[in-house]
């Protein structure tokens, strides 16, 4: 729409609404006086609203694009509008450089070295590399978290000394290590013969062990400490900083582990790429034998340290319920969250002299194990696996009476000395876990009933059952109070001749969840 003045030239649109205003008040004059109350026309503000609604695209978007153009913010249409500003984008995480040792090399090198001698030198490259991110790591861990937390007083000395350990020490282990190996490169970058450092340096990495043994309770008090707004504060602060690569402390705290069990797989790689006539083959070899041992003895230590702190957590309603045994054990093999036949959620530890059942419980913000019923001796201990819907779980009266409540990944642990007359359904959360279990269940009591030992038999189903078939309700409480004489089928073992290692695993689960299945690794 267009106006026009009284001479019918085109009118500028900068007086577009002067003109208009004009004529209606001139109509408004015009008009006859009237006793009907006629409602005054309101002043147009854009020339917009003159235009009537269509259902055109581009007349529509014209539209739009005249009103915005006169909305009342004060600035011209001429004026390009300042753009909205934004927040920030984060800071990217710092990413670790990834360079092969082929890319230090310019293409003229490339052509002197075979295949096999450039996979070589990429393994010991990638050794190299990784001394020089532990010690990156060890010195952001104590100048990033530690130092602050301590000058800032949001953790105590004592507290942060058990958390980080004595970190300062491994520094100068590994900077030792990473000299040597630079000592031991070639102007052409290649490293001649690394076996007999390596199998030098190795017997120090012992020193590790009061470091790995510890962790567990510097796990805990860290997960205690971050209830502590100003603890947890600091510590989202650094997560949210570039230097920390989206790791937390723990992963930090947890690289020299880490790298520990690394050590042999990386020798392996250098010794497969390694030719059998080669200086370094049987220095290589014996590097090799010699980081197992050193693992061997830091997880036997770490395995100790694991198995003092979860009895120390132990908390018995009865003096009777401390078994002497509970002294001798020295690991332990797995524990886990499982339900009993009632749904009650246990917390179960394997120790290897020893099955305790225990419920988790808070004192004084501390965690604690409280033991629920008489620890079993591995040694009178008895295993049967139970097939999925032998035995309905729940402990429901309604349960009782229905048929799709029946259990799976089940199985029942009991002890054959008389006295105790102790017998436990446990429920797992799936076949995976139950396995888990069930290894772990019958390689400990195989090595107290070795092969060739057999065990109590079960005495005989009595007149009564083999009689009747209970009912629903009478066949749970039944088979939960006469679990000594329930007899075992064929496919229900009691002793399995599985190697104790082979249970003893490195698997992990979500502790949470129910079932969890926590072995330690050996």
């Amino acid at each position: 729409m267009v106006a026009y003045d009284e001479l019918g030239s085109l009118v500028p649109i900068k007086r577009t609404l002067q003109v208009i205003d004009y004529q209606n008040q001139a109509n408004k004059e015009s008009e006859e006086p009237s006793t009907k109350r006629v409602r005054p026309l309101g002043r147009v503000t854009s020339l917009a609203n003159l235009i009537s609604p269509v259902k055109n695209g581009a007349v529509r978007r014209f539209g739009q694009t005249i009103q915005a153009s006169f909305r009342g913010d004060g600035k011209s249409p001429g004026v390009p509008q300042k753009p909205c500003s934004k927040a920030a984008a984060p800071t990217p995480p710092k990413r670790r450089n990834s360079m092969l040792w082929s890319e230090t090399l310019d293409v003229h090198q490339k052509g002197t070295f075979s295949t096999k001698e450039i996979k070589r030198q990429e393994a010991i490259f990638e050794l190299y590399r990784g001394e020089q991110d532990l010690i990156e790591d060890l010195q952001l861990a104590r100048k990033a978290y530690h130092d602050p937390m301590l000058k800032l007083s949001i953790m105590s000395e004592e507290e942060l000394t058990h958390i980080f350990g004595n970190l300062d020490a491994y520094i100068p282990l590994h900077e030792d290590f990473l000299a040597q190996l630079t000592k031991a490169t070639a102007p052409d970058g290649t490293v001649g013969r690394i076996g007999q450092i390596v199998v030098d340096w190795l017997p120090r990495l012992n020193a590790y062990k009061n470091y790995c043994s510890n962790q567990l309770a510097a796990k805990a008090l860290l997960d205690q400490k971050k209830q502590d707004p100003r603890v947890q504060d600091f510590l989202q602060r650094c997560l949210e900083s570039p230097f920390s690569r989206k790791l937390d402390l723990w992963s930090f705290l947890d690289i020299p582990r880490s790298r520990l069990v690394k050590y042999p797989l990386l020798l392996k790689e250098i010794l497969r790429h390694t030719a059998a006539e080669h200086p370094d083959a049987a220095s290589l070899e014996e590097a090799i034998t010699i980081m197992q041992g050193v693992l061997s003895d830091i997880n036997m230590k770490k395995g100790e340290s694991e198995c003092q702190y979860y009895i120390d957590k132990l908390e018995y309603l009865d003096d009777k319920q401390r078994d002497p045994l509970i002294e001798q054990c020295k690991s332990l093999l797995c524990h886990g969250e499982l339900r009993n036949k009632s749904g009650t959620k246990l917390h179960v530890f394997l120790f290897t002299e020893l099955l305790v059942l225990t419920r988790p419980v808070t004192r004084n913000e501390r965690q604690c194990f409280q033991v629920y019923r008489q620890p079993i001796p591995v040694h009178d201990l008895l295993l049967d696996d139970l097939q999925d819907g032998d035995v309905r779980m729940g402990g429901s009266f309604r349960g009782a009476f229905s048929n799709s409540d029946k259990a799976k990944n089940i199985f029942r642990v009991r002890s054959q000395d008389p006295s105790q007359a102790q017998s436990h359904t446990l429920q797992v959360n799936d076949v995976f876990h139950k396995q888990q279990w069930l290894n772990c269940l019958r390689s400990a009591i195989s090595v107290h009933r070795p092969l060739g030992e057999p065990s109590a038999p079960s005495p005989p189903a009595s007149d009564a059952r083999s009689k009747r078939r209970p009912s629903s309700i009478s066949a749970i409480v039944h088979m939960e109070e006469a679990d000594e004489n329930w007899k075992p089928n064929e496919k229900q073992t009691h002793i399995s001749h599985t190697n104790l290692c082979v249970c003893v695993c490195v698997y992990r689960v979500d502790k949470d969840r129910v079932g969890a299945f926590n072995p330690v690794y050996y």
